[in-house]
């Protein structure tokens, strides 16, 4: 999972709580996690922290450009010990609210060899992209992001390393 997730959003390129566009339905599984990532920034949250980037730094000033039109970041990620910790259920019911005509998958992932999947879908309105949900799993992981509001695909990637993004590399060519 941690090789899919960059290598999707680098060749690719998020209802319930405040701009949240769909319910993530996953808090059950925090108890039975060895790690949890929960990240919920709303709009208002992002546009606090956008002040403090610095407008002179070009990766810094790209960033508070791209998190103006975003109405919040949400994700939920989990790190089991053991496989078989969540099930496909968990994820269809999140997979099942991206039907429907305003979510359209744009990038599917599967490997048959290690398990992982990945899925992203971007929601669309007025012809704008105005959303983007990853999903990616493994048998000992699960994470589900959402990014919500107008996104410019070609710089949602400057968002790495900055509220709690992780820097997305390439994984190596294997030979």
């Amino acid at each position: 999972m941690k090789r899919a997730l960059p290598l999707l959003l680098l060749g690719s390129l998020c209802s319930g709580l405040w701009a949240q566009q769909f319910k993530l339905n996953l808090d059950h599984l925090a108890g039975k996690a060895a790690n949890v990532v929960d990240i919920s920034l709303n709009g208002p949250m992002l546009q606090f922290a956008a002040k403090f980037l610095d407008n002179k730094d070009p990766d810094q000033a790209t960033v508070k450009k791209l998190i103006n039109g975003l109405e919040g970041i949400y994700v939920k990620s989990y790190e089991f010990k053991n496989t078989g910790a969540w099930s496909p259920s968990d994820l269809d019911a999140v997979r099942n609210q991206l039907k429907g005509p305003d979510w359209m998958k744009m990038v599917g992932y599967t490997s048959s060899e290690d398990g992982e999947t990945a899925d992203i879908y971007i929601r669309t309105e007025d012809k704008k992209i105005n959303g983007i949900a990853v999903l990616v799993s493994a048998p000992k992981e699960l994470t589900v992001v959402n990014i919500a509001g107008s996104v410019d695909l070609e710089s949602l990637s400057t968002l790495g390393g900055h509220f709690g993004v992780p820097k997305l590399v390439p994984p190596p060519h294997k030979k």
